[in-house]
């Protein structure tokens, strides 16, 4: 079988058994409840009763082992086909693992076409015609959902939304570092080569080759939180949480308005309500006003300089309203793009017909930014994480 997970790990201890069956720890308990949760948004029914079927299952296997987790979770979670593909996402998102690409034991052989049996005389085609149509309005309603602005949402289609962005998988981007590996090509390496011809009698038979790591590059992400952004503020929030448990050792997170706040930490935490719950309480200035060139120098001042900006990609998710100095953006933002790899602008206005920046914000932010793009829309933050990776 292949092999599960390699990240981080659901639990880290177990209590004794005091009556022959071990019971999982409170701490156990928490990370499935958690886990739960985290499917309900991403559309599966994980009920009460089958989260304490798992939490039985679990009591018997050894929690440590990413790989029993995980076929537990499946096995108890999961009410039917349909509930594995968003299983797994969930699961690789909660727990910032590798869901494990073995099969199912005792797993079915496919069925191709060819060897398919032919329909029972009792069969019906007009109820697969019927299921296939209910299907495609569904998708199709769905995929309208994915490219409307997040603004204009009922509460309903918000709830949907979030459990959309559960399955958001964004890639990492990688740099070279100085580091280098064994390779079948590159350039030559002069003392394994040497090495190999002492072993042969002196006599070079085969060029030893290398090339350099590749290594996660930083994302740091400058979310606004001010009045202006408040309609788009709770979907950032949930794109940066995804990011950040996608790459919690190469992510960081900030909130901008009329002070500057650090959330790394509690965009961390695996549950998205939990975390946002968690942000929120740490944000001090939300819904208040926007210094934005206050907040990058003081960004600058403290952590750009100190390593968190330099080669990093650094996104700024604004409206680009500036209630101080347009001249002090404009120079901090050539400050920052001295500093970074790259510079990405998300302004949630720019997918509206006939926008143009024309506020004073964004005339003095532009010139200094590698990307400019809108974050209205789930369409637009999947844009947004292929924009990322290839910065």
């Amino acid at each position: 079988m292949g092999e599960g997970p390699r990240h981080s790990h659901p639990a880290q201890t177990q209590d004794e058994p005091s009556d022959g069956a071990a019971k999982p720890r409170r701490d156990v308990v928490d990370t499935v409840l958690g886990f739960a949760r985290t499917l309900r948004h991403a559309g599966v029914a994980a009920s009460p009763d089958r989260v304490e079927a798992m939490l039985e299952a679990l009591g018997s296997l050894d929690v440590l082992d990413p790989r029993a987790v995980y076929w537990a979770g499946r096995l108890t979670l999961c009410g039917g086909p349909d509930d594995l593909d968003r299983y797994d996402a969930a699961f690789s998102a909660y727990f910032a693992g590798k869901r494990p690409r073995v099969p199912p034991p005792n797993a079915r052989p496919e069925v191709h076409a060819s060897d398919a049996a032919p329909l029972e005389a009792g069969g019906s085609d007009a109820d697969d015609a019927s299921d296939e149509q209910e299907l495609s309005v569904h998708a199709s309603a769905e995929e309208v959902l994915r490219h409307r602005d997040v603004a204009q949402l009922t509460p309903a289609e918000r709830a949907h939304l979030r459990r959309l962005f559960a399955l958001l998988a964004p890639a990492t981007p990688m740099r070279p570092s100085r580091r280098r590996r064994p390779s079948a090509r590159g350039p030559v390496h002069p003392g394994r080569t040497v090495r190999r011809a002492l072993q042969s009698g002196g006599e070079v038979t085969r060029l030893a080759h290398h090339r350099r790591r590749a290594r996660p590059r930083r994302v740091v992400l400058l979310v606004d939180v001010s009045g202006s952004m408040a309609p788009y503020a709770d979907a950032l929030l949930r794109f940066a949480h995804v990011a950040a448990r996608a790459r919690p050792s190469s992510t960081e997170v900030f909130t901008i308005g009329t002070r500057l706040t650090r959330v790394t930490r509690e965009m961390r935490l695996r549950d998205p309500d939990r975390a946002l719950t968690a942000s929120g309480s740490a944000i001090p200035d939300w819904s208040g006003g926007t210094r934005l060139g206050d907040m990058l120098k003081a960004f600058l001042d403290r952590w750009g300089q100190r390593g968190i900006a330099r080669g990093a990609i650094v996104a700024v998710c604004s409206d680009g309203w500036e209630r101080g100095g347009t001249a002090l953006l404009g120079a901090q933002m050539a400050r920052l793009r001295r500093l970074a790899h790259a510079v990405i602008w998300v302004n949630p206005h720019k997918a509206r017909a006939g926008y143009e920046p024309l506020t004073g914000g964004m005339r003095a932010a532009l010139p200094s930014v590698d990307h400019f793009v809108s974050g209205h829309s789930l369409a637009a933050f999947e844009e947004l994480t292929v924009v990322i990776q290839h910065a």
